[in-house]
């Protein structure tokens, strides 16, 4: 039997075509091909795939195709690494949802708890929630998870990385025992594994270009740097890139600041995105960055995950990631949805074992790439030969001024 490609062939609602066809979305991509089907079948999936390839419609369309929108009650609930991707997954609900009229809660930290405890006893469909503010709501009560059907584990292993094991856990222990789990992940390590083993009837693996972990259609390349020259080598990179619109990362929320603080001085739109920031302001930069009222994000890892940033040509890793599932989900934010991207890595002689690690976790060599980097001396002679003919002039103004004062 020919296999069923296009989302109109779905055995679903008129109301939730209706959405799907206004978002402009025809032919599946591989991982909604293989996992619709079943999870509207009932069948527990732990799905593999790459970021950027459709998961969360993968999970999304059949949640909205089995709630009893009569029945005011959490249904499904949805558990993420951060808040940002819970305000994605939130949103694609919503825009798949609208016509059967789907009620799409999201529960995370820094924002009013008792603004969500209101909501909650009004009320709602489906929760999506990162895992600490999901248990605070559980354990005071405000969250009830008797009706729960569906429950969907996104990004498990960041989830893991980021220590959420245990709380995955404490919430699977809450929901009815007859309820259908799904778990999506980039990569399969062996406690998520376990995970799916203790809390998951005979679920099916569904692995989409399980040995291709990075997207095809980003260009990845590397570009050797002296330490002391990555900004000036920064510099020459955006110059030559046709760019129109990049996230930097770097390690650490200090050189954030200090890159978006070095692009401003030299003419470019750029802005910061890192853990420090309220979400209110993390809304407002990604909201910024999404109209293009600037066209380069400088973030840490906080927005590897979960973003979903249409347009995103490049993605430069300033600081090369110690780990390489952070480099996967870092390049990861271009070359989204058969849109092409490129990725490039600057590599200093400190960085190059990280390299290695990273092109031995995906099977696969990076490219070298030569910018024609001006050399460290180079660049140093000519901001020294600036900075001499600055203060040359300075000089002559002081003199002149002295002159007006009546000083001569």
């Amino acid at each position: 039997m020919e296999k069923i490609k296009k989302f109109e062939e779905l055995k679903i609602s008129p109301e939730l075509k209706r959405a799907i066809e206004e978002l402009g979305h025809s032919e599946m991509f591989p991982i909604q091909l293989e996992t619709i089907p079943k999870i509207l079948k009932g069948q527990d999936i732990i799905g593999q795939a790459q970021t950027g390839t459709g998961k969360t419609a993968a999970f999304a369309i059949p949640i909205i195709e089995k709630i009893d929108i009569n029945h005011r009650k959490p249904q499904a609930i949805i558990v993420v690494p951060t808040r940002e991707l819970a305000v994605q997954v939130s949103n694609e609900i919503k825009k798949l949802g609208k016509y059967k009229k789907i009620n799409v809660l999201s529960v995370y930290g820094g924002v009013s708890i008792d603004r969500q405890a209101e909501i909650l006893h009004r009320g709602t469909h489906v929760i999506v929630g990162t895992p600490g503010r999901l248990i605070d709501q559980i354990n005071r009560g405000n969250l009830k998870l008797d009706n729960i059907k569906i429950v969907v584990l996104d990004e498990a292993d960041r989830m893991l990385d980021m220590g959420f094991i245990e709380d995955m856990r404490f919430i699977l222990e809450k929901v009815p025992k007859n309820h259908q789990t799904l778990l999506f992940s980039a990569t399969m390590p062996e406690s998520i594994l376990n995970l799916a083993k203790d809390y998951m009837k005979n679920p099916e693996l569904i692995q989409v270009s399980k040995d291709e972990l990075t997207v095809k259609d980003t260009k990845q390349v590397y570009c050797e740097v002296d330490y002391r020259n990555k900004l000036n080598a920064l510099k020459t990179i955006l110059s030559k890139e046709k760019i129109k619109s990049a996230i930097i990362f770097c390690n650490t929320k200090i050189a954030v600041d200090k890159l978006v603080h070095n692009l401003k001085r030299m003419g470019y739109k750029a802005d910061a995105l890192h853990g420090n920031f309220s979400q209110a302001r993390r809304n407002k930069v990604l909201s910024n960055f999404r109209q293009g009222k600037f066209n380069i994000l400088v973030a840490t890892d906080v927005a590897a995950r979960g973003l979903d940033i249409r347009g995103v040509s490049h993605v430069i890793n300033y600081n090369v990631p110690r780990d390489p599932k952070d480099y996967v989900h870092r390049i990861g934010r271009t070359g989204r949805a058969g849109k092409l991207g490129k990725a490039i890595t600057l590599v200093t002689s400190r960085d190059k074992e990280f390299l290695s690690s990273i092109e031995w976790y995906l099977d696969q060599r990076i490219e070298k790439a030569d910018y024609d980097i001006p050399k460290f001396k180079e660049h140093y002679k000519e901001q020294k030969e600036r900075k001499r003919y600055s203060e040359h002039k300075h000089e002559k103004r002081k003199i002149s001024n002295r002159y007006a004062l009546g000083e001569f």
